[in-house]
């Protein structure tokens, strides 16, 4: 007996010297050295953590909160953040000694001619395997990486819906622009039908001439009709996204301010490897590779022995006729190896899954590296473009409109044709309503650029935040 105990023991220190190799569970991406495009406000830093709130629309910060606490994808993602939890205390729990306990009492007789007899006992029973090659610290490794992978992809979520909610919410904005634009030109255009039809029928002007007008007029209407449907559908898409009733929401928009604030400046690290520390996407897939990594080392240990050692202390009382008997028992072991022999090549054909799963998430979190710098660029260029065409089409919207007051001004006078009145409207139309389509174009130049750089994603703060939330919706 004690030779077999010497013999486990040794070949338990024996294993204690071997340790699984798994492959590197941090990879280098090579991002560029410096951002190409210029970047806004000179690089003037901000924190995109409060972003919206600096934004001076206390509608928008509400419509994006109501969203985050009804969006499905939200849930989804916290959910996934508890059930990473669990299999992270799962996995931990793997590293320690697993402890029973159990009490039972009987009562009767266990054979003829035997007294009744009265039993009771209370037993402690141990069971521990000895991580010696790293096999559960491996998937204690890879749950932890896994459980910090699920948070980020709740943030990015939450990013998600936010920048969701912000595009709808002004593009409705712009949308109730164009439409006071339509109805200005709807109006002009039905008091120039009406001044034609007068002159028509007065002698004054061709009968072809007035049909002209009244087809301008009902185009200006026909564009007021199509312009309230874009803005009726704006309005749909953010009571799906917020949950809040269609009356409500609108009451709130027609009390909010059409007029935007400019976007707050955000914090933009000149190195482009700064920025991808603060992309949720990123890190999750950063993460995944740690838990690819450490699955190729749980791989592996499985083809090793391993050892598990167990024991148990008891306390039995036996009662009969008067006479009570005390019988305490203990044990320690067995001290057992297991050596894995033949599987039909399983264990090694999991190994090779395992690093092909490696090598995969290693692609992918490069390709995810080279996603976010090419989304931050073309957020910069969008933002620089808009900023350069502002100054024309303000020039442009202010020359097309004081053509049309010109030619309007000849129109009544009888020295312009309505031909040429209808072409300096639609051109003034036209500017006026590129000059709004600009301002949203860069509203959602904004938005693209605080989602390329995370949102505020601080992996400082991850535990704390998907914590906090997790039990804001266990509130009643």
């Amino acid at each position: 007996m004690h030779l077999r105990t010497f013999t486990a023991v040794s070949v338990a220190l024996a294993l204690s010297g071997c340790a699984i190799v798994m492959p590197p569970a941090k990879v280098d991406a090579a991002p560029a050295l410096q951002w190409q495009a210029p970047l806004p406000h000179q690089g003037a830093v901000g924190s995109l953590a409060q972003w919206w709130q600096k934004q001076g629309d206390a509608l928008l910060v509400e419509l994006i909160d109501a969203a985050q606490a009804v969006s499905p994808n939200v849930a989804q993602a916290l959910a996934r953040v508890e059930s990473a939890r669990a299999q992270r205390t799962t996995a931990n729990a793997a590293l320690l000694p697993k402890l029973d306990a159990s009490v039972s009492a009987s009562r009767g007789v266990s054979q003829p001619d035997v007294p009744v007899a009265t039993t009771q006992s209370v037993g402690l029973q141990a069971s521990w395997e000895l991580d010696l090659v790293g096999a559960n610290r491996a998937v204690s490794k890879a749950a932890d990486a896994q459980f910090q992978g699920t948070q980020a992809q709740w943030h990015d979520a939450r990013v998600s819906v936010a920048a969701e909610v912000a595009t709808t919410y002004y593009s409705y904005a712009t949308c109730i622009q164009l439409l006071g634009v339509a109805r200005k030109d709807a109006a002009s255009r039905q008091e120039t039908a009406r001044l034609t039809e007068l002159n028509a029928k007065a002698g004054f002007a061709a009968p072809s001439v007035a049909a002209l007008a009244r087809a301008s007029a009902a185009d200006g209407s026909s564009r007021v009709t199509q312009q309230q449907a874009a803005c009726d559908l704006d309005v749909k898409a953010l009571v799906a996204l917020t949950g809040l009733p269609e009356q409500d929401l609108r009451q709130k928009l027609a009390a909010a301010p059409m007029e935007r604030a400019q976007a707050a400046p955000v914090s933009i690290a000149s190195v482009p490897a700064q920025t991808l520390t603060q992309r949720p996407d990123v890190f999750a897939a950063e993460r995944d590779v740690i838990v690819a990594s450490a699955q190729v080392g749980s791989a592996k240990a499985q083809r090793y022995p391993r050892l598990t050692l167990s024991g148990s202390v008891g306390a039995l009382r036996y009662s009969s006729m008067g006479r009570e008997t005390n019988l305490d028992t203990w044990s320690f072991g067995p001290l057992a190896v297991t050596l894995p022999l033949f599987d039909g090549g399983q264990r090694k054909a999991n190994v090779v899954s395992a690093e092909a799963a490696y090598a995969q998430s290693v692609s992918v979190y490069r390709g995810k590296v080279r996603q976010a710098v090419r989304e931050v660029e073309e957020a910069l260029v969008n933002l620089q473009s808009t900023d350069a065409r502002k100054q024309d089409a303000a020039v442009a919207t202010a020359g097309y409109a004081e053509s049309l007051a010109a030619t309007q001004a000849r129109y009544g006078q009888g020295l312009a044709s309505l031909v040429e009145l209808e072409d300096a409207r639609r051109n003034a139309l036209a500017a006026e309503s590129a000059q709004l389509s600009l301002g949203l174009e860069r509203n959602r130049a904004w938005v693209s650029l605080y989602r390329a750089l995370g949102g505020g994603f601080e992996p400082d703060r991850l535990n704390a935040d998907a914590t906090s939330s997790a039990a804001d919706q266990s509130r009643p």
